[in-house]
């Protein structure tokens, strides 16, 4: 087995040693790595944390403070020394690297969740290794529901954003134990975990990853959240070596759980029941036709009309003309622009418009029948 496309979380405990600052040499372990992985034709994401630490460490000697805008502070600070830092140590393999900084609330629309993964897709297309993070400043206590809590969580989400085939949590423990190995000498290491039950939670809670703010818990529910969507997921010891070329290769490290489904039930189960659905559209009869038995794209000439108020980027229903349910996709258009087109050929859209947004109102990649 090779995975072509990893994405790689790099926990602050890895990251830091333990310490209060990062630890140059273990990054540059790991970019070494990254490096000869790209060589190979794997493709690369990392989400790293670190920021509060690398702020801490570039401010120096700073009185502190247990509040939350002083750790966004550290974060903000941190964010430019960390990138700073990847890409000094990816320069020197000739590799370019870029930022991006996310919240929950970027995702939680189907047009934010198809910006970033339409600029990840093309960063990946372009060789460029992009280092996310969790945007700190804007997501404080008083907008907790914007939080992905940690960047385990987060990491999950950029595995199904950019339909990795691998995500390695990568940490300073070698995976889940049946208990604290470190209270525990008699625990257990699990070699492979193929359902996330209340007993695994238990173990998870129990095994010690302390230093970041995740936890091993928080990585099992990761897990949880990215085998879902299709994604194996990796907790291995980043300290080892080379262990995310041989995560890459297949070997045996650390704790794998395997994808439940494959990535087609995946999105098929996001569009379905991911987003609710913010209208309708009904058809004619050649439209479901060329939709359930021709694998078509849904056009604007098959749209008998419009129900309820949508915007480009939603999901919404798609109906026959008897208004019974067929199935549901992602809308290239608004309510109100696909009102103006239904009924319509598709060279007729920048006339109709003044803009247009593609022939298709829905793609066929982003749609799909009950």
């Amino acid at each position: 087995m090779h995975y072509h496309r990893i994405v790689a979380k790099l926990g602050t405990s890895l990251l830091t040693s333990g310490t209060k600052h990062l630890d140059l040499s273990v990054m540059s372990r790991l970019v070494d790595q990254m490096a000869r992985l790209r060589r190979t034709g794997t493709e690369l994401v990392v989400v790293s944390s670190g920021a509060i630490a690398a702020g801490r460490e570039r401010l120096g000697q700073v009185q502190e403070h247990k509040n939350t805008p002083f750790k966004q502070m550290l974060a903000s600070v941190g964010q430019v020394q960390l990138v700073h830092t990847y890409g000094q140590l990816f320069g020197n393999y000739g590799t370019t690297v870029a930022q991006a900084l996310l919240t929950k609330e970027d995702l939680s629309s189907r047009n934010g969740y198809l910006n970033a993964r339409n600029t990840l897709l093309a960063l990946i297309e372009m060789g460029v290794v992009c280092i996310i993070n969790e945007n700190d400043v804007v997501a404080i206590d008083e907008i907790e529901a914007l939080k992905f809590g940690d960047n385990d969580m987060l990491s999950a989400m950029v595995a199904n954003l950019v339909d990795a085939d691998v995500l390695a949590l990568l940490t300073n423990t070698g995976g889940l134990y049946t208990g604290d190995p470190h209270l525990h000498p008699e625990a257990r290491h699990l070699r492979r975990v193929d359902r996330i039950d209340a007993e695994v939670m238990r173990m998870a809670h129990d095994t010690a990853d302390d230093q970041g703010t995740g936890g091993m818990a928080s990585k099992v529910e990761a897990a949880g959240l990215a085998t879902s969507s299709g994604v194996d997921v990796v907790i291995a010891d980043g300290r080892e070596p080379d262990t995310l070329v041989r995560i890459s290769q297949g070997e045996e490290v650390g704790t794998l759980f395997p994808a439940r489904v494959n990535k087609m039930e995946s999105r098929k189960r996001w569009l379905l029941s991911g987003l609710a659905s913010r209208g309708r559209v009904l058809l004619d009869k050649g439209a479901v036709l060329a939709l359930r038995e021709q694998n078509k794209s849904l056009l604007p000439a098959g749209i008998l009309r419009t129900e309820g108020k949508f915007h480009r980027g939603d999901t919404i229903e798609i109906a026959d003309a008897q208004g019974d349910r067929i199935g549901y996709g992602v809308s290239n258009y608004s309510s109100h622009d696909v009102s103006a087109i239904g009924g319509e050929h598709s060279d007729r859209i920048p006339e109709l418009l003044g803009y247009d947004y593609g022939d298709e109102v829905i793609h066929r990649n982003n749609l799909v029948l009950l």
